[in-house]
């Protein structure tokens, strides 16, 4: 078995169509082809499944499903992977090729390119945001903005792919956990992390009643606490800190920053964001910024000004051991510009690794071989050249029934 597929997965990590329910979730215009198919004769298709913009490959939950379903249905097929799991695929290049029988594998393909061009796309989010940030840490938020299980799914293993790859690369902390028990597997843990919602503070009635509460339902796990949700941020952690010292002193308190994009952080305004950020990172906006550059650097919300006057604060209070925390729209570029400006962020809670436009995450399939006799589309024949370059350094798999 390939090397990808081997690797351990969850029981619920597989797409949830069973290959008798394939008809159902698959294009018609499929179904139809397979009944004609059935009637004139088989035949051995190639196909190439490929992107219009670079990816890292993320291919392992779509080769289990369709080892699964070949299996179930008792035949096998063949694949070539653009690459280990974690490499980049240039736009144009296959991702996957696999070729066996037309009539088994033409109403796969809807559910072949559902599940791997977003995780793809997840992927190179989350990798392009370790990367400009890694010394940082990262955790998976992301379950909330999914439409559904599945997506929750895909999205957890496109990420954890992503921070591997970065880790790989760059030396990067990476992901280093998620926020659902389901998918903490891909980030290497059994179990999920989190802090507090916003909703615990106000049942609290304060944010110090909170982390008493924090701390008695778990005594023995580090301490993490939310400051924003009474408009405080520098007074509410100042006074946390001061409530709990030993934690403090041990390093075993953070204080999460999740200030939304109507106000600043307390003790901010405009002019003031600017100089704090011209005391501790000038060089962040000394060269040309665009409007939304600017706003990660001085505006409202969890900004690079924000972080910084948290940090100030903490350190000249003596708690220059507390971690902090940030979340709120923490994007690729936002990662990017946060980390021109050496922003001293511990952990980064967000779920924006996931796809903005999503028709960048359309994967394409098309068959370019019918039997030995190479055929595709008009416009298409660029993919028999990448097929080549693929062959010429990678072997065929066979997969399914034996």
């Amino acid at each position: 078995m390939h090397p990808l597929v081997s690797l351990l997965l969850a029981p619920h990590d597989n797409l949830p169509i069973a290959s008798e329910e394939i008809d159902q979730w698959t294009d018609h215009y499929f179904r139809k082809s397979r009944q004609i198919v059935t009637a004139h004769g088989d035949t051995e298709v190639t196909y190439v499944i490929f992107m219009r913009r670079p990816v890292i490959l993320a291919p392992r939950l779509v080769m289990r499903w369709m080892e699964n379903v070949a299996i179930d249905r008792g035949f096998s097929f063949y694949t070539l992977i653009g690459g280990e799991e974690g490499s980049w695929v240039g736009a144009g290049d296959p991702l996957l090729v696999y070729r066996g029988s037309f009539k088994e594998l033409v109403t796969l393909e809807t559910l072949v390119l559902q599940q791997l061009g977003a995780t793809g796309v997840a992927a190179a989010h989350a990798y392009a945001m370790c990367c400009a940030l890694p010394q940082t840490a990262f955790l998976a938020m992301d379950a909330r903005h999914c439409a559904g299980t599945e997506m929750a799914v895909m999205m957890a293993y496109g990420a954890g792919v992503g921070s591997a790859a970065a880790q790989r690369d760059k030396q990067a902390t990476g992901f280093i956990g998620n926020a659902t028990q389901a998918t903490a597997h891909f980030f290497g843990n059994t179990q999920a992390f989190g802090t507090a919602p916003h909703g615990l503070i106000g049942y609290a009635g304060s944010t110090l009643a909170a982390a008493h509460m924090l701390a008695q339902a778990a005594p023995d796990e580090p301490l993490s606490v939310l400051v924003d949700y009474f408009g405080q941020e520098i007074t509410d952690a100042l006074e946390v800190c001061r409530a709990f010292p030993d934690h403090a002193r041990a390093g075993r308190l953070s204080v999460r920053l999740d200030t939304h994009g109507s106000r600043y952080c307390e003790g901010l305004d405009p002019t003031r964001s600017y100089e704090v950020l011209d005391r501790y990172a000038p060089e962040s906006f000394r060269g040309y910024r665009s409007d939304v550059e600017l706003s990660y650097l001085v505006g409202s919300g969890v900004s690079a000004a924000a972080v910084w006057h948290l940090r100030a604060s903490l350190d000249g209070a003596g708690f220059d051991r507390v971690k902090i925390v940030a979340s709120s729209g923490f994007t690729p570029e936002k990662c990017r510009v946060i980390g021109a400006a050496k922003t001293p962020i511990d952990v980064i809670g967000t779920g924006s690794f996931l796809p903005d436009l999503w028709n960048e995450t359309y994967a394409t399939a098309d068959i370019v071989a019918y039997d030995a006799t190479r055929r595709v589309k008009v416009g298409r024949e660029f993919l028999h050249g990448a097929l080549d370059r693929l062959l010429e350094r990678s072997q065929w798999q066979r997969r399914g029934a034996l």
